[in-house]
């Protein structure tokens, strides 16, 4: 008999990751799931059977104790989709004085991921697969501001550039980890009608008007390039491939192939976290 397949998915109390959990939920899957809402997170735990974990990513101290529990928790994991994240306002800092954009999408499943890596590497073969966005056109990385203190602080290009770094941080994972057997996928879901943005007055004030309607596809048709990808699993046809929904190589932005940014942005991200660079 086969053991069951772990599958964790942060983000996963509401919108694409809720539909993604209980979509992948079964006999054979040994599902974890993580949000920032307890009672949220509750009700999913509840339809799926899952483990559930709460955790704030604006909180590293949060992202470091989630990973030891996940790791006490499962020995191996075949599929980690990295979810959690939205838009936020980068006129604020976060708790460790970061730009909110720049932590949660980018800074807290880096930290995640590399502290989950032996889990990942002890499976027979393991996906990591990040929630990217269309937006990623719109962002811009430079190295030397990475927190936007000298950039003029625009929120679509805060959120632009944290999305660029999801692709940027897939083709390192492709890199540097393929000889461990994982495979990384960075995927563009749609403009998906859930509470996304709702920590951004611009654009949850758009989502909360008809126009959320008329732009935005369902919840379930969100996830579902998120659920594709897991049940595909680590397949290296798809190793540091962006998805634009079911569409590989989507369209991106021109810095998504720029190694000296692949390097430069895992090397600091690593910093930043007090991780060891392991190029």
């Amino acid at each position: 008999m086969n053991s069951p397949k772990t599958i964790v998915i942060t983000g996963a109390s509401d919108g694409i990751g809720a539909v993604a959990a209980r979509e992948l939920a079964g006999p054979d899957v040994d599902l974890v799931i993580v949000g920032r809402s307890a009672e949220k997170l509750a009700a999913v735990a509840a339809d799926t059977g899952a483990t559930a974990f709460t955790a704030d990513f604006a909180k590293l101290d949060d992202v470091r104790a989630l990973a030891a529990k996940i790791r006490e928790r499962v020995s191996t994991i075949d599929v980690l989709l990295n979810n959690a994240g939205g838009t936020f306002d980068p006129g604020h800092t976060t708790a460790d004085g970061h730009e909110p954009n720049f932590q949660i999408n980018h800074l807290a499943p880096f930290l995640l991921t590399n502290l989950l890596h032996d889990r990942l590497t002890a499976a027979d073969g393991a996906l990591v697969v990040n929630t990217s966005s269309i937006g990623n056109n719109f962002g811009r990385v430079d190295l030397t501001d990475l927190d936007f203190q000298r950039r003029r602080k625009l929120e679509l290009r805060a959120y632009g550039t944290s999305k660029l770094m999801n692709i940027l941080f897939t083709r390192g994972i492709a890199q540097r980890w393929s000889g461990d057997g994982i495979v990384s996928a960075a995927v563009h879901p749609g403009p998906v009608a859930s509470s996304f943005g709702r920590d951004s007055f611009i654009v949850g004030l758009a989502y909360r008007t008809p126009l959320r309607r008329v732009a935005a596809i369902t919840p379930a048709q969100g996830a579902a390039p998120l659920v594709t990808l897991a049940q595909r699993g680590p397949d290296p046809e798809i190793n540091g491939t962006y998805f634009s929904r079911h569409r590989a190589n989507g369209r991106e932005n021109p810095q998504a192939h720029d190694q000296k940014l692949i390097d430069g942005l895992w090397t600091a991200s690593a910093g930043l976290v007090g991780l060891a660079d392991d190029s």
